[in-house]
């Protein structure tokens, strides 16, 4: 069983930077898949950016240029670092890992309003 706890959540006006992380129970390096989804309010949960144990990322083409995630293997966490956040940016930000099965995080708000 693995647990993710993220953190770093917050309220920004436009334009702003914040940087999520997400302590796991577990050695990330086991951990074959780590990233982020968002669920705006009223919408459904998306996928955001992610980073496999090789170092490879994807992110979405909404936050593409803007967000960056990565490890740090000493802290066993993963990041999320936002820059140029927008309105749209507002969700609930969860945090996930691939092992043997998909875990999910408790959730982080952030809001991106002037």
């Amino acid at each position: 069983q693995v647990q993710l706890v993220e953190s770093g959540g917050g309220s920004v006006q436009p334009g702003g930077s914040l940087t999520l992380s997400c302590t796991a129970s577990s050695r990330i390096s086991d951990l074959v898949i780590m990233g982020w989804y968002r669920q705006p309010p009223g919408g459904q949960r998306e996928f955001v950016a992610s980073v496999t144990n090789m170092d490879v990322k994807k992110s979405a083409d909404s936050v593409k240029g803007r967000f960056n995630v990565f490890r740090n293997h000493a802290e066993n966490k993963v990041y999320l670092q936002m820059n140029s956040l927008k309105s749209e940016d507002t969700a609930v930000y969860y945090c996930y890992a691939v092992w043997t099965q998909s875990y999910w995080g408790q959730g982080t708000q952030v809001t991106v309003s002037s």
